[in-house]
């Protein structure tokens, strides 16, 4: 194979180089073999119910909305659950950096899937933050009428005594979460068919506590630096 050789690079540097492409081909293999086991996961459980919740509508005023709705044209739908609830004086830094990427792919991903952000805050409250980060394509979504982040865990109400033990859960205690749901319809039913789950298992020694987010532009970016990721988290404002 040739590989590229750029201006005054030494021969250790090449050899290291290619060394570490060797690899990058590997996990690029790897990545693509994981997606494809992932994309030929059987369908999972029936929803609980057909959730509304509670979105800005075309004439600028809220409205609820059916989950079956948010479909759209696709059969996909994608769900990401927004650590802002209403006890929260701002929202989650990491899942607001998350979101800033996303809200530019969010106009791409509408091609292929149904893409909504949903959070347990008031409508209003979720609409005065999107506008306040300048976010002009994701679709956010109230929860706060419903139970769906319970159900599929953008809360811990729901965990089970290992899984609070295991993420540090108190007794008498929750709190918000961030999830990826991707749903399918299909036979006229909505049926969960895959969460990221990696973000709930524990790391590996040394491992970045972040390395499994598969969208985050922010982490990848970093990775190609000498710096690294190091201790660093995003802010919700750095002024």
């Amino acid at each position: 194979m040739e590989h590229l050789h750029y201006p005054n690079e030494s021969t250790e540097y090449r050899a290291a180089r290619n060394a570490l492409l060797d690899e990058e081909i590997a996990l690029r293999a790897q990545i693509e073999a994981v997606a494809a086991r992932r994309r030929a996961l059987p369908l999972g459980g029936e929803v609980l119910q057909d959730y509304v919740f509670e979105r800005i509508g075309k004439t600028s005023m809220p409205e609820q909305v059916r989950m079956s709705e948010l479909f759209g044209p696709h059969e996909t739908l994608v769900l990401y659950s927004f650590m802002y609830g209403p006890e929260r004086e701002l929202p989650c830094p990491g899942c607001t950096h998350l979101l800033d990427g996303l809200d530019g792919a969010a106009r791409h991903v509408g091609e292929r899937a149904a893409l909504h952000i949903v959070a347990k805050s008031p409508i209003a409250r979720l609409a005065a933050w999107a506008h306040e980060r300048g976010w002009e394509h994701l679709s956010l979504l109230s929860t706060a009428g419903n139970t769906f982040d319970a159900d599929y865990f953008g809360d811990t109400s729901k965990f089970s005594k290992g899984m609070r033990a295991q993420h540090h859960v108190p007794d008498g205690q929750n709190w918000d979460e961030t999830i990826f749901n991707v749903f399918r319809k299909a036979n006229g039913k909505i049926r969960h068919f895959w969460g990221s789950e990696m973000s709930f298992a524990p790391p590996a020694p040394k491992q970045h506590h972040r390395a499994g987010d598969l969208v985050d532009p922010l982490w990848g970016l970093l990775d190609m630096t000498p710096e690294g990721r190091g201790d660093f988290f995003p802010k919700v404002r750095y002024d």
